[in-house]
């Protein structure tokens, strides 16, 4: 339920409304947009008679909501969450590119990429400490040595930390080193984690399941939200079909949709959803033609030397051939919308 509040409503009258929600034992979650102030109410009692609160000063009228995820949605915040680490910026209108290798495999490497990435555009700088393999053989990572390496290179080149962090455990390290922390697909619905990420002080970034819903996605963001931490990326990273031509498919209809759903903001990964290097510049493009506030994508200094998802990483220059195409059609976008 929300509570809409008259657009002339004052300060005192906001305030006395959620004083006197809180004495009923709801938690209130305070919005405005340019009409008016709107009050969600989140938990209580059952039985709980809220009729009252409806004849208190400055409030318009009380709006049955049917969703079920409450925090991350339009109906309680109508205005777009913008989340911000250091230059990375994502959400209110902008396009932002989080770009770097799968895998760190050496301070040398991710210096590199660092600068590279940074010259050609990106704000934001990806790579994995930590890394959930499929098989138990495969590299796993390079621990808090890769992340002492990450962060020594973001600062060195004016960039945004973007690592993933896999269990509870990791993240008080994660939090020393990255700015920004990732849950992968393969974690989305590890609510242990999710709760513990509320309480962590930095973004979170969230991937989408393998086979999970929009409506499963977003319930999972709530997760963190509830546990009080706001600043939640949505990120579409291609899910699970019946498609064996590409890793996996890129969802587009996931970012409107979202975008319709949430006021929080959403960016898509075109290197796992394709896994093939070849379709990431126009799924890339694809993203910015639907709304999406960002992309992640994978580049390494030499693809077929990777440790990991070298298929689906970009060289330099193919980077620069996807950054070439962003700027563009991104203007294109806000006159369209202007």
């Amino acid at each position: 339920m929300i509570i809409a509040m008259k657009p002339a409503a004052s300060l005192r009258e906001i305030t006395a409304v959620i004083a006197r929600l809180e004495d009923l034992g709801v938690t209130p979650t305070v919005s405005k947009n340019e009409d008016a102030t709107i009050i969600g109410i989140v938990g209580g009692r059952k039985g709980l008679e809220l009729a009252p609160v409806a004849q208190m000063p400055g409030v318009a009228q009380f709006v049955e909501t049917q969703s079920p995820f409450k925090r991350v949605s339009r109906d309680y915040h109508p205005e777009d969450t913008v989340v911000r680490a250091g230059p990375l910026t994502l959400g209110g209108g902008g396009f932002a590119v989080v770009a770097g290798p799968c895998a760190i495999e050496s301070e040398q490497q991710i210096q590199d990429v660092a600068a590279r990435v940074k010259a050609l555009g990106a704000t934001g700088l990806r790579g994995g400490a930590f890394k959930p393999r499929s098989s138990p053989y495969s590299f796993q990572g390079m621990g808090e040595e890769g992340l002492k390496f990450m962060q020594r290179a973001g600062k060195a080149h004016g960039l945004a930390t973007v690592s993933e962090v896999m269990n509870v455990r990791q993240i008080e390290i994660m939090v020393r080193y990255i700015d920004v922390l990732q849950v992968g697909a393969r974690n989305m619905q590890n609510f242990d984690l999710l709760k513990e990420l509320g309480g962590a002080g930095k973004p979170v970034m969230l991937k989408r399941g393998l086979s999970a819903t929009i409506e499963e996605l977003l319930l999972a963001a709530e997760y963190i939200i509830n546990s009080g931490n706001p600043n939640v990326i949505l990120c579409e990273r291609g899910i699970r079909t019946f498609e064996t031509e590409t890793r996996n498919t890129l969802d587009i209809s996931a970012v409107p949709l979202c975008k319709q759903l949430s006021h929080l903001p959403i960016i898509i990964d075109p290197s796992h959803a394709a896994g093939r290097r070849d379709l990431i510049k126009p799924l890339t493009l694809a993203g910015i033609a639907a709304g999406a506030d960002g992309a992640i994508i994978e580049v390494h200094p030499c693809p077929d030397k990777a440790f990991s998802d070298g298929k689906q990483s970009l060289t330099y220059e193919q980077f620069g051939q996807v950054m070439a195409g962003v700027a563009p059609l991104v203007e294109a976008m806000r006159g369209a919308k202007s």
